[in-house]
């Protein structure tokens, strides 16, 4: 994905390029995802560039061969770090899947607290003549969003609040984890998707199963398992009268919007608007529900949209 914001940078005076990796699952399935991230970040003043030739980031390789894994993660860094010093960008990096920051970042801090297996691995990538230096600076959308754009450039642009909406944050398990290397937030009690939900003016509050897992790591092993989990958590959201579930992670979003799927192996008919972070600010913001990939998800999201209509025939009277 390399769209041009249109939006200038109030502080550069012009476009800010942000080097960015796509991942798999972004690209294929998670259009929505995509799509919202290009727009929101380029209405913030970033023109996403994608250095051509990344692949897996290397998670689908860790429990097989550790090293491939590394070396999978360790050549897209290299890419990455290639396409920093062609556009004059800093040495950083945004994705917007929870696995390939994780993936990522745990490649950056293995690979400088090892200069002997870095020289091995980067021997393995001179066979495509690449070389990663390092250390990238590696930002998922939540932090990126909230710590580098900040709540108080957000909430300028907020045009339309979902005031007397209830929405629940789910930040995945990958989002948080490991703690202690490259953390975005505290993994114990993070706040900042509920920062960000709530200066759109929908509310939020504490609830028990707000650091549960989705249950997307077991779709590869057993759906039933999966969807037990994922319907769980949505029919005790129901219960507790949230409205909406806000994601940043496209696996938590496709166990969470296969409703039926979900609703049926827990015995319990659920409904719950299932939507991305970036797709609620790109809502909170104006912008076309259409340009969010709106259309592409498959919960029901017709209360927030209602909302937004309203807003607009009002603006329009």
């Amino acid at each position: 994905m390399s769209q041009t914001g249109e939006t200038i940078n109030t502080v550069s005076g012009k476009n800010i390029k942000l080097v960015y990796y796509p991942g798999c699952n972004i690209s294929t399935e998670a259009y929505g995802y995509e799509m919202s991230g290009s727009v929101v970040l380029g209405k913030l003043g970033y023109e996403l560039v994608t250095p051509p030739s990344l692949s897996c980031c290397g998670i689908a390789m860790e429990s097989i061969n550790k090293y491939t894994g590394l070396v999978l993660a360790a050549r897209n860094l290299a890419l990455i770090e290639a396409a920093c010093i062609e556009n004059s960008s800093e040495l950083e990096v945004l994705t917007l899947c929870t696995g390939c920051r994780k993936t990522l970042s745990e490649a950056v801090h293995v690979l400088e607290q090892n200069p002997d297996l870095a020289s091995k691995v980067n021997d393995t990538l001179a066979k495509e003549e690449l070389h990663y230096n390092g250390p990238v600076k590696v930002h998922h959308i939540i932090g990126f969003l909230h710590d580098v754009v900040g709540p108080g450039r957000l909430k300028e642009l907020v045009q339309i609040e979902f005031t007397g909406l209830k929405m629940a944050a789910h930040y995945g398990c990958h989002a948080l984890r490991p703690g202690d290397i490259n953390p975005q937030d505290d993994p114990e009690n993070p706040t900042k998707m509920e920062t960000m939900i709530e200066l759109t003016g929908a509310s939020t509050e504490y609830h028990p199963e707000r650091l549960d897992c989705c249950g997307g790591p077991w779709l590869l092993k057993d759906d039933a398992c999966a969807y037990t989990l994922g319907g769980n958590k949505l029919v005790a959201l129901d219960r507790r009268g949230f409205k909406a579930l806000i994601t940043a992670c496209p696996t938590c979003q496709k166990v969470f919007e296969n409703q039926k799927i979900a609703g049926d192996t827990v015995g319990n008919r659920v409904s719950i608007g299932v939507l991305y972070l970036t797709q609620l600010l790109g809502l909170a913001f104006g912008l076309d529900p259409n340009e969010l990939g709106l259309q592409t998800n498959m919960s029901d999201n017709s209360k927030l949209l209602a909302k937004c209509r309203s807003i607009d025939t009002e603006g329009g009277e």
